[in-house]
């Protein structure tokens, strides 16, 4: 299984994976009215499963913006998993969960990008499940360039296609 993101510039390829998929986009849109939203991916490895949200904001045309940092793409990010958590247990995963968002940007640096993990972090469920005893909902949160996730992550490598940049 190879998945090609949204603006069809990179590819990630999941063949060893031993599940993955893209499919619950298109379903969460045909059957909630796009009332849930989803991460991008989600891969199942030997041990746990990834909830794998990307954006590139580096392949935007000069009339496009994105900007990481703003309140409502910190919302946007959180609610991702919790609505991929539904999909993830309608397909019985029940292994840990790792939320990896795979970020690119104009301006990245190293404590931009720490800053914004520690407030999405805060927005997902380390807290409640501390407070609660049960299964853990969420193992980790990252946040990674594509080059740090191909290095995280050998078996499931993002690479550039040959569509030209707008």
């Amino acid at each position: 299984m190879v998945f090609t993101e949204e603006n069809g510039y990179y590819e990630i390829d999941c063949r060893k994976a031993v599940w993955a998929t893209d499919e619950h986009h298109k379903l969460y849109h045909d059957h909630t009215a796009t009332m849930l939203s989803d991460v991008d991916w989600i891969i199942e490895t030997r041990d746990k499963v990834l909830f794998v949200e990307y954006k590139n904001g580096n392949v935007y045309s000069s009339n496009q913006s994105f900007n990481p940092c703003d309140e409502k793409n910190i919302n946007k990010v959180a609610k991702k998993y919790y609505d991929s958590l539904h999909y993830a247990s309608m397909m019985k995963k029940n292994k840990m969960i790792d939320y990896i968002y795979i970020l690119e940007f104009p301006g990245d640096d190293k404590a931009l990008r720490n800053s914004l993990r520690i407030k999405i972090a805060r927005k997902l469920p380390f807290r409640l499940q501390n407070a609660v005893s049960g299964k853990k909902l969420i193992n980790n949160f990252s946040i990674v360039s594509i080059s740090e996730w191909n290095k995280n992550y050998p078996d499931f490598p993002i690479t550039r296609t040959d569509k030209p940049f707008k």
